[in-house]
């Protein structure tokens, strides 16, 4: 198994903002990167120290989202030139990993 260096992000964002939207669109049309996923929390809180939480009663529309994508390093440097004026300073974790790769997509 041959394996590629890649980057990994994750932004951490509301539900209840048009960020998402925004921010898929351009990683979708713009970026073109591999694949993204977004995850929505049941119970969270930020800055604000305020719980937020998905209780049936609550139907609260502000739980939090985890947007997560990679690609190769040199890429998702100049994605996140984009994107760094647009997420809030501290949500935002970036990291290397290895992405296995077949025989067959090195050749």
């Amino acid at each position: 198994m041959n394996r590629t260096e890649v980057t990994v992000v994750r932004i951490y964002i509301s539900e209840g903002r048009a960020q998402l939207d925004n921010l898929m669109k351009r990683l979708h049309d713009w970026e073109e990167v591999k694949g993204v996923s977004v995850f929505r929390g049941i119970e969270g809180f930020g800055d604000s120290g305020k719980i937020h939480t998905g209780k049936l009663m609550d139907l609260s529309f502000d739980l939090p989202l985890v947007v997560e994508f990679f690609d190769l390093p040199g890429k998702i440097e100049t994605i996140l030139e984009h994107l760094e004026p647009n997420i809030k300073p501290g949500h935002m974790l970036i990291w290397n990993a290895w992405v296995n790769e077949s025989e067959q997509e090195t050749e």
